[in-house]
This record gives structure tokens, sequence and C-alpha cells, in this order.
């Protein structure tokens, strides 16, 4: 989440009188993340997150996001579900922008995770592709392997300014992944961005999942892979086995990963750590002028495959 458009009183006002969610009382942007404006918006009757669409969401992806959303908070996933206007619809515009209303997720998230943290989300990961299975809609993961390299080629020589060399590391890594991506895996409903500052608890028990904008339809272990770079990495760069095991083994006894999957997990990660590490260079690179966000640091990510490269079974993740 992020601020890069401002909403002055009297827009934000009668944007909420297309909603029968009372009248607003407060509201204040949240300075996280890096796709959206989104303001945390207190009304009259209880608590909402309002999110502006930026250039960077196309919108036609909009209906997918918001349509998930509301099926997985119907099947009883704990999640924000989309507030529909007065006239029914879930989506609406605001400064001349796609946006929308979602109901509060209660919670906190934690900086520092956890085994026990781990645990939860490998069991709740796994509820959510269970619960998505039925899901009718569709949508290609625009961030999957066929896209790493035309956004290399888009960072262009400035990416060695961040690190020598990096161009050509990354341009060597992208080589072996396209010849190595699996195939064949079991797919469905991910939601590609579980960072910690996605899933939120109340105190060690995991309360949700918010922020489903990079969600799609992909291997699900792939969402698995994703959650290793994320919450098994320590501040000094070590990988924590122990928490990649808790984490994998909670996955599992929710649902059993195939040994073809278990097999395709090293090659996962090290393309999961390639996709945040060349939009996070991306970003570092193009960062807008005046937005209220700081972008994320991409040599956390370098660290994080060069890790991976090193692992050659399932078993470097304690499996």
């Amino acid at each position: 989440m992020a601020v890069y458009t401002a909403i002055s009183d009297e827009d934000l006002a009668s944007f909420l009188a297309e909603y029968d969610i009372g009248d607003p009382v407060s509201f204040a942007g949240i300075a996280e993340g890096v796709e959206n404006s989104n303001f945390m918006v207190r009304t009259t009757t209880g608590t909402y997150i309002l999110t502006l669409y930026e250039k960077r969401v196309n919108p036609d992806d909009l209906p997918f996001f918001l349509n998930l959303m509301n099926h997985l908070a119907g099947k009883g996933l704990s999640c924000p579900q989309p507030v529909r206007t007065r006239a029914g619809e879930m989506l609406s515009r605001l400064n001349d922008r796609p946006a929308a209303v979602v109901t509060f997720l209660d919670g906190i998230w934690h900086r520092k995770a956890t085994p026990a943290h781990c645990r939860a989300l490998g069991a709740e990961l796994a509820r959510m592709h269970a619960l998505g299975a039925d899901f009718g809609m569709i949508r290609e993961n625009s961030l999957s392997v066929q896209s790493w390299r035309p956004l290399l080629v888009s960072c262009g020589p400035a990416a060695d300014s961040v690190k020598p060399g990096l161009y050509a590391f990354l341009e060597s890594e992208i080589d072996f992944l396209e010849k190595n991506w699996p195939a064949d895996l079991p797919r469905g409903v991910i939601h590609a961005d579980l960072f910690q500052d996605n899933v939120f608890f109340l105190g060690d028990e995991l309360s949700g999942f918010i922020d489903f904008y990079f969600a799609c339809t992909d291997m699900l272990v792939y969402d698995l892979a994703i959650c290793l770079n994320a919450w098994c990495f320590e501040t000094d760069g070590s990988f924590n086995v122990t928490k990649a095991r808790q984490m994998i083994t909670a996955y599992q006894a929710v649902r059993k990963l195939s040994d073809a999957e278990l097999a395709a997990l090293p090659v996962l990660a090290r393309g999961s750590a390639t996709r945040f590490l060349l939009t996070r260079l991306y970003d570092w690179l193009n960062h807008p002028e005046g937005a209220f966000v700081k972008p994320k640091d991409p040599m956390e990510y370098h660290r994080k495959l060069s890790f991976h490269q090193s692992v050659s079974s399932s078993a470097g993740y304690g499996i």
C-alpha cells in the first residue's frame, strides 16, 4: 500500500455518498507498499480501506481482484470484502482513477516472524488455495517468467549503478529460469504477494490476508516459494530452515504437495527471488517524484537469489 494521489475532504464526502456506509469522520493515507494509493477511512458506521488504483494497475484486472476477494470472504477466508455502492457495484471512480472500498481487517503484521507465524501462514495459504479452487475467473500471472527479460531490458545499463555486473547476473539467471521453468504442476488462484505486511495477526493467531492486487492463476506451489522468500530469511541475510520447515509442513497438512511440486521448489524459489529483485530494481530506478513511499532495496533479493542458487532439492528447505 502507498499514497500517490491526494484526496480532498470534499471529494471524499462526495465519493462516499455513493455508498451506504455513513458519513466520513476521518481518513489518513497508508504509507506502505508500492502499487496503489490507500487510505484508512473512518465513518459513522465503521472503518474501511479506500484504494485508488494507479496507472501501473491494469483496469481490466480489477474485476478479477474484487470478485476473488468477494469469493474467498464468502467461503470463510478472513480477508477484506469489497463494499458495493448503492447501485450494487464493487468498482467506482475517484479523482479520475478506478477506486474501491473494502472492509477493514483487524490485526497487525509482525516485522519479526517466528516459526509459529510461519506455521500459521503455511496452513492458511493451503486453505486459501483450497477455497479458491472453484473460483471461475482466470488471470494469468503478468509477472511470471515471460515478463522477466523485458523487465530487465527496461532497467537497462542503469542496473549496474545499483551493483556492478547486476545486469549480466540477472541475464544469466533468466536464461536458466527460461530453460528450467516447470510445467504441468497443479494450478489455481494464488495471492502472489504474501509478504509479512499482507498477513495480519491478533497475538499469534493469524487474523487474515490483505492486498490481493497481484493475485492470479498460476502454480499453487509458486505461492509457497514466494512465502519462503518473504518469511524465512533473517535480517542478516541467513536462511532460517526451521521457519521453512514449519511453513511447508503446515501447508502439507492441509494440501499435500506432489513429488513434482517438491522437486520444483528450488527453481520456483529462484524465480520468485528474481521476480522481486527485478520489480524492486525497476522501482528503485524509476521512483515517482513526490510519492509518499520509499522504494524497497532490490539487493535484499539479490542475496536471497544467491542462496537459492545453492539449493539443489527441497531438502535445502528442511523437507
